[in-house]
């Protein structure tokens, strides 16, 4: 038999933190009635009558799809180490603009 934890924090009304014994399982928002729990493997959605003991759940896992990440293509000539000039543009925009915003902050 193995051994196990759980623990639930109220950090504002209708939404619960649950710690277990990894770490961070979950948040869950709701109340009595309906409740959605979002966990690391995926949705579940609660509904309810309060006091009758009925309740249906529904279960949607995350998928995980690794064709979704862009993969870099080195035999364009209008690339930047595998990647478009256009998103090394933006890339630098913004870091420009967090740069600024590091400076006037500490200015």
């Amino acid at each position: 038999m193995g051994l196990n934890f759980r623990k639930s924090f109220k950090i504002a009304p209708g939404v619960r933190l649950n710690v277990g014994k990894k770490g961070l399982s979950s948040v869950s928002l709701g109340g009595k009635g309906v409740r959605v729990s979002v966990g690391r493997k995926g949705t579940r959605t609660t509904v309810s009558a309060p006091g009758t003991g009925l309740s249906y759940s529904t279960y949607k896992p995350h998928k995980k799809n690794n064709t979704d990440r862009q993969r870099p293509d080195y035999s364009n000539p209008n690339n930047l180490i595998g990647y478009p000039k256009s998103e090394w543009m933006a890339a630098g925009i913004v870091g420009l603009i967090v740069l600024i915003g590091f400076i006037w902050f500490i200015g």
